[in-house]
């Protein structure tokens, strides 16, 4: 696998919860003008490059699932298809929901992709279980941008479904954020959960990613620059300096 940059000691990275992860988002929109779909670009970015990263840096005619939930981690992963699509792979985005169930910025990504003539389904409605079951199978690695930090409890409906054929699959998986099912406060799983090859986690880490538990469900552990200014952790009381000076995605390392 080729580095993403020089790794940095985990224990050196300030992590936060959910509550406090919501106050960033809060303040990064309200006070500091930095908009939802400034923040789901660079997130989505970074996605795909940590992909071409855990492909051995070479995208072209790779077949990759894109498995996109409701909300705006799956926007995430509508920007990542997007980017994927641009340096060559072979991408399939898989919808856990129908596109007037999910939020506004997600639907804006998905009309892109549309218009680009990207190939989008629907999991439940569009695809029978052999079809879901054979795309996955054929895939050199999975996307998981189905539930982020937000996640109450254990994913259900159509969510389910989607992540228990993934896991099924046993096909190697990128999660962005924190691995669909997984508590991103404790590391624990309440039901059915994604075990990653590698998490793309988005700003700072979040605690469950670094619990035992939570190590063993996100694989290699990156963080990804997402533009928030020092000034913002800082009325929070969060000091990360130049985090980022070695360069704009991290491999956290959580032994040293």
């Amino acid at each position: 696998m080729i580095e993403a940059s020089a790794a940095v000691a985990a224990s050196g990275v300030p992590a936060v919860d959910v509550a406090t992860m919501a106050e960033v988002d809060r303040l990064a929109i309200e006070e500091y003008g930095i908009t939802l779909l400034q923040m789901m670009e660079q997130a989505g970015s970074h996605l795909a490059e940590v992909v071409r990263l855990e492909l051995g840096g070479d995208l072209l005619d790779r077949a990759i699932v894109v498995a996109v939930g409701p909300g705006n981690n799956g926007g995430g992963g509508l920007v990542a298809a997007r980017h994927l699509i641009n340096r060559g792979a072979s991408v399939r985005v898989v919808l856990a929901r129908p596109a007037l169930r999910m939020t506004e910025a997600g639907r804006q990504q998905l009309a892109t992709l549309i218009s680009m003539g990207a190939t989008c389904c629907v999991a439940t409605y569009d695809l029978t279980d052999e079809e879901l079951e054979h795309a996955l199978l054929r895939a050199d690695v999975v996307v998981d941008a189905i539930l982020g930090y937000n996640i109450k409890g254990a994913p259900r409906g159509e969510v389910e479904r989607l992540v228990g054929f993934i896991v099924r699959s046993g096909r190697p998986v990128v999660s962005l954020d924190v691995p669909t099912g997984v508590d991103p406060d404790t590391g624990e799983a309440p039901g059915m959960a994604i075990t990653a090859t590698a998490t793309l986690t988005l700003a700072l880490p979040k605690p469950g990613l670094l619990t035992p538990t939570g190590a063993g469900r996100a694989g290699r552990l990156f963080l990804a620059d997402i533009g928030l200014p020092a000034a913002l952790y800082a009325q929070l009381g969060i000091d990360v300096g130049p985090l980022f000076a070695a360069g704009r995605i991290l491999t956290l390392d959580r032994d040293r």
